[in-house]
C-alpha cells in the first residue's frame, strides 16, 4: 500500500491535487484540495489511502495521519463510501464529529451531504466508543457546525460567469473558505475585493 506522497504539488483542482515525484504525476482525491494552495509548486508531503476495487483504484489524500484515520473509519461503516467520507471530512472539524458520534447526535449527523438518519445511526453503532483513544471530544458548546458548501460554489459559479479564470478563483478560495460567510452575495463581495488586490 502507498502510505503517503512525497514530491512538489504541481496542480489543484476541485477535487484533487497532483504531486508530481521522480517525474510520476500522483493524482490524489482530497476532502478539501484547497487546504494545500498554500504549498503550491512546494514540496509536499501528504498521506494518502490506497483505495483498490476490482474495476478500479484511487488514491486519496489527507494533510495528517487524523484525517486518514477518520477516513479508514467511515467507510468501514456501512452505507458510506469514499465519496461519503470525503464529504465528512471536508465539512467539519474531527473533534466536533467525535463529539456527535459519541453524544449519538443523528441531527448533527445528517448535515452532511449523502448521510441521512438511517446511515447516522449505523455511523454512531459501528464508532462509538472507537474514536476516543486516538481524537479529543469537542465540548458540545465548542463543536462546530458543517459548512455550507452550496453557497460558496454559487459563488464561485458567479466569479466565472464574471470572467475569471480559475486559476484566480482557486487563489482566493482559502481566504474565502477562512472567512466563514454564509451568504452568497457576502462571499462574491469578498471574493471581488481579494482579487483587486491580487
Amino acid at each position: 500500500m502507498i502510505a503517503y506522497v512525497k514530491g512538489k504539488l504541481t496542480v489543484i483542482h476541485d477535487e484533487a491535487v497532483v504531486v508530481e515525484a521522480n517525474g510520476v504525476g500522483y493524482e490524489l482525491i482530497c476532502p478539501n484540495p484547497f487546504y494545500f494552495q498554500k504549498v503550491m509548486n512546494e514540496e509536499v508531503l501528504i498521506h494518502t489511502y490506497h483505495y483498490v476495487r476490482e474495476d478500479f483504484q484511487v488514491l486519496y489524500g489527507f494533510k495528517n495521519e487524523d484525517e486518514k484515520y477518520l477516513f479508514t473509519k467511515l467507510i468501514s461503516v456501512s452505507g458510506i463510501g469514499p465519496k461519503g467520507a470525503l464529504g465528512v471530512l471536508g465539512s467539519v472539524d474531527i473533534p466536533s464529529f467525535v463529539a456527535a458520534v459519541e453524544n449519538e447526535d443523528d441531527k448533527f449527523l445528517t448535515q452532511f451531504p449523502g448521510v441521512g438518519k438511517k446511515t447516522a445511526r449505523q455511523i454512531i453503532l459501528d464508532l462509538k466508543g472507537k474514536l476516543t483513544a486516538k481524537f479529543t471530544v469537542a465540548p458540545v458548546e465548542e463543536r462546530i457546525e458543517v459548512n455550507d458548501h452550496s453557497a460558496l460554489k454559487e459563488a464561485e459559479d458567479a466569479l466565472k460567469a464574471l470572467g475569471y479564470t480559475d486559476r484566480e478563483i482557486i487563489s482566493i478560495m482559502p481566504s474565502l473558505q477562512n472567512a466563514g460567510l454564509e451568504n452568497t452575495d457576502e462571499i462574491i463581495r469578498k471574493a471581488l475585493a481579494l482579487l483587486m488586490k491580487n
